[in-house]
């Protein structure tokens, strides 16, 4: 971190000493600018914005009074030190209107001025680290604000409203349009069988953190979030006044995230662009439709990038029917669900007979898409969800899949109707952790999200998990910090960062706390 000095004196020995008596570049102050006058030296501070200023008082064309009096209009950090032949007490205590540090008599005391600097050089330094840390701080809870609004609107989980405050910010979503392309990990379901919790969750971090790297070489504004297991989509900015989307930068784009995710962790996934801009208030929409698409687009694995065509897709009615048995089954509406699963039935036959696609294939796509949604709010085990895989490989045909699908709904509604209620807040907790990790939240945060008290928390995690809810934190966040220093190439700083130490030397000691080595040395023995 370089400072910046600006010496203002008529007197040229003086200006000279100043110069070459005080050792600014070991005090990281790497640019001197020297004025013979108040005028000059404003001048020279509205281009250099100094860190630091030495001033006489007494000097033709502009004194060093109201010198200081227009520096203070358009900069108000620099630290002032005046050099003065006055002595009178009442005088120099005059200057303090002007922010002025200390004062300096005449003949100048040069070994008592280097000391003065010394300590308003790493009183600069400090408070501009502060301010540094502050708004990565602030600029990190706005990204994560952003990235919630985002995530929520896809979701479906609030209305669109395209004014939003974050903090001190105002937000218009309408001044936005995005280029929407989704990322599905190729047979993410069969893979992840093998996993278990911590290993899938680790996994997904890292795809998620390969593909913001591989965007971020291109300098766009963008998001990357999960939706679900196995499934991300990347929001990029663009344009509004243009209605399409440029497909030649979305192919490069799609090349790089592929890549990278090939070369660091030995994936591959599939992406769908959809081929027009996208308004705030049509992301929800457009996420179903690409879901649509990259499920039952036959040889997706051959295609760099997939781009949604609307003919293929038009059947918008058996859709919808799958949506709604999706949303009453969150909803645990045994009811609404089967409803909505025998009118899906009764139209996968008209559409048997229009050849518009098999109905084995859509059938296929409703188990796949069940299974996500059932692991997303708990509702099957990995054993039960093997056991789903093994029953589909003995080709069951369309009448064995609905039969199976109707078992899934019935057993997953039952078994989470019979569930504690304790069971369904530690699942909520350990869902709003996941999701948070890289952010700042303590027991009052996520109390409050689950709307229990602090001590009603803190009990019931203890009895569901066996450990204190810090104990926990720390060791979901260190556990990421590891896959992190092997999967990718962010520096330590960044990773503590993004697992929710913004110190690095506190990161380093948590992390060698749980694994006996600093982060460096895991790093090295490992890759």
């Amino acid at each position: 971190m370089h400072l910046t000095a600006l010496l203002v004196d008529d007197e040229p020995n003086i200006l000279r000493n100043l110069k070459n008596i005080i050792p600014w570049e070991s005090m990281g102050i790497n640019q001197i600018r020297l004025a013979k006058n108040g005028q000059q030296a404003l001048d020279i501070a509205r281009q250099l914005s100094p860190d630091i200023v030495f001033s006489d008082i007494r000097m033709p064309m502009m004194d060093g009074i109201t010198f200081l009096e227009h520096l203070r209009e358009f900069n108000a950090y620099a630290e002032v030190m005046v050099i003065t032949g006055y002595q009178d007490f009442e005088y120099a205590r005059s200057l303090l209107k002007f922010g002025v540090s200390d004062y300096i008599i005449k003949p100048v005391n040069y070994k008592e001025l280097i000391k003065q600097t010394e300590k308003i050089a790493l009183k600069i330094r400090a408070k501009k680290l502060e301010q540094m840390m502050q708004k990565k701080q602030w600029g990190k809870v706005v990204t994560l604000a952003y990235e919630k609004i985002l995530y929520d609107l896809i979701m479906d989980y609030t209305a669109v409203n395209t004014k939003y405050q974050l903090l001190e910010e105002a937000l218009d979503l309408e001044e936005y349009a995005y280029t929407f392309m989704l990322i599905d990990s190729d047979n993410y379901s069969q893979k992840s069988l093998s996993w278990n919790e911590q290993e899938r969750k680790l996994w997904n971090f890292a795809i998620r953190n390969v593909l913001q790297d591989a965007l971020a070489a291109y300098g766009l504004k963008y998001v990357v979030l999960q939706l679900r297991e196995g499934e991300w989509c990347a929001i990029i900015e663009q344009d509004k006044r243009k209605p399409g989307i440029d497909i030649v930068e979305a192919r490069k784009w799609t090349e790089s995230m592929q890549t990278e995710v090939s070369n660091h962790l030995h994936l591959k996934v599939s992406i769908v662009v959809y081929p027009n801009s996208v308004a705030v208030s049509e992301l929800s929409r457009v996420y179903k439709k690409l879901q649509h698409t990259l499920q039952l687009s036959p040889g997706k694995e051959e295609e760099a990038l997939l781009i949604y065509n609307p003919v293929a897709n038009q059947n918008d009615s058996l859709w919808n029917s799958i949506e709604k048995m999706i949303v009453g089954l969150k909803m645990l509406d045994k009811t609404a669900t089967e409803d909505a699963f025998h009118k899906l039935t009764a139209q996968l036959a008209a559409v048997s007979e229009q050849a518009f696609m098999p109905a084995e294939q859509i059938l296929h796509f409703v188990v796949l898409h069940l299974l996500r949604e059932m692991r997303e709010i708990y509702m099957i085990t990995i054993h039960q969800e093997e056991a789903v895989w093994k029953r589909m490989d003995r080709k069951l045909g369309v009448q064995g899949i609905i039969a199976l699908i109707q078992e899934l709904i019935e057993s997953s509604i039952n078994s989470a109707l019979k569930k504690k209620n304790s069971e369904v807040l530690m699942q909520a907790a350990q869902d709003y952790i996941s999701r948070n990790l890289g952010s700042c939240f303590g027991v009052e945060e996520i109390s409050g999200h689950l709307e229990i008290s602090c001590s009603y928390f803190s009990l019931l995690f203890k009895q569901h998990y066996g450990e204190t809810f810090i104990e926990y934190l720390s060791k979901q966040r260190i556990e990421t910090a590891q896959s992190m220093l092997l999967t990718s190439d962010k520096s330590i700083t960044e990773i503590g960062a993004a697992v929710g130490y913004v110190n690095r030397r506190y990161f380093t000691k948590v992390f060698q706390k749980y694994t006996g080595e600093i982060p460096s040395e895991y790093r090295e023995k490992r890759r």
